[in-house]
C-alpha cells in the first residue's frame, strides 16, 4: 500500500491525529533519513498523537455542552484579594475527589466576590478531568423546565440533567420560586442525590433558604439533598469588581 493510499485510508477513519502525526513524519524524513524511527517507535508515535487528538476533541465538546457564560480557568484564581477564599480549601476542590465521590458545594456570599467565576473556574477543571458539566442560572433552568412541561420533553430533560456529572446552579434564591419551581427543583435534586454532584450559588446561606423556596416541607427536602453532604464556601468582603474599577493594576490575574 502507498502512503498515499494510507493518508486516504486515514482520513475516511476519521483518524485525524494521526494523519497529522504521520504527514508531519513523512515530511521529516524526506527531509532527514538519518532520523527515521523504528516501527514500534513509529506506531507509539501515530497512537498518542491519535489519542491526543480525540481527547482534546472530547474535551472541546464538554466545554461547549457545559454553557459556561464566562472564561475562567483555576489558575487563575485571585488569593490576595481578602475574602475569606484559603487556598488550600480551593485546591482540594481543584482535586476534583468531592465530585468522584459526588458531593455537592454551596457558595454563598454578597455580589462581586466571585460567586459566578468559582463555579465556572471548577467545572472548567472538571471538563479537562473528563466530568460532563452543565451551567445554568436559576432562572434559566426553571424557564427550561416550564417549556418542558409545554412540550412534552419534561422527563427526557430531567434525565438529562440527571446524567450530568456536575450541576452548576447560580444565583439560587434571587426570587422566590413558584409552586411548580419547587416541585421541578425538588425532582432534580431527587435525580441526582448520592448520584451526581451539584454547586449551588446564592447570596444568601442555606439557613435562610427556606425564606424563598416557600413550602417548609418541600425546602427541607431540597435542603436535605444539597446542603447535609456539601462543601462550603463562605465569601465575605469588598466587591472585587469595584475596587478593579478604582485600580486596573491587577493585570496578571484575570478572575472577575
Amino acid at each position: 500500500m502507498t502512503i498515499e493510499q494510507t493518508f486516504e485510508k486515514l482520513a475516511a477513519m476519521k483518524f485525524s491525529g494521526m494523519y497529522a502525526a504521520l504527514e508531519r513524519w513523512w515530511n521529516e524524513r524526506s527531509k532527514s533519513p538519518a532520523n527515521a524511527l523504528d516501527p514500534e517507535e513509529l506506531v507509539g508515535l501515530l497512537t498518542d498523537a491519535e489519542w491526543t487528538a480525540r481527547e482534546n476533541r472530547k474535551l472541546t465538546s464538554r466545554l461547549r455542552r457545559a454553557r459556561f457564560p464566562m472564561r475562567a480557568r483555576v489558575e487563575e484564581v485571585n488569593y490576595r484579594h481578602p475574602r475569606g477564599l484559603r487556598k488550600q480549601v480551593m485546591l482540594d476542590l481543584v482535586s476534583c475527589r468531592w465530585i468522584a465521590a459526588r458531593q455537592n458545594l454551596i457558595i454563598s456570599g454578597a455580589t462581586g466576590l466571585g460567586k459566578s467565576w468559582l463555579p465556572c473556574a471548577l467545572g472548567e477543571k472538571a471538563c479537562r478531568d473528563g466530568y460532563s458539566v452543565l451551567y445554568t442560572r436559576c432562572p434559566t433552568i426553571f424557564e427550561e423546565l416550564r417549556r418542558a412541561h409545554a412540550d412534552g420533553t419534561y422527563a427526557n430533560v430531567l434525565k438529562r440533567i440527571a446524567k450530568t456529572h456536575l450541576l452548576i446552579i447560580d444565583d439560587f434564591g434571587s426570587t422566590a420560586l413558584e409552586p411548580r419551581e419547587r416541585r421541578d427543583l425538588r425532582e432534580i435534586l431527587e435525580g441526582r442525590y448520592a448520584a451526581s454532584s451539584t454547586i449551588v450559588t446564592s447570596q444568601l446561606e442555606p439557613k435562610h433558604w427556606h425564606s424563598f423556596i416557600g413550602d417548609d416541607t418541600v425546602a427541607d427536602a431540597i435542603c436535605d439533598r444539597l446542603v447535609h453532604n456539601a462543601h462550603r464556601l463562605e465569601l465575605a468582603g469588598e466587591s472585587m469588581r469595584k475596587l478593579r474599577g478604582l485600580d486596573d493594576s491587577d493585570s496578571d490575574n484575570n478572575e472577575s
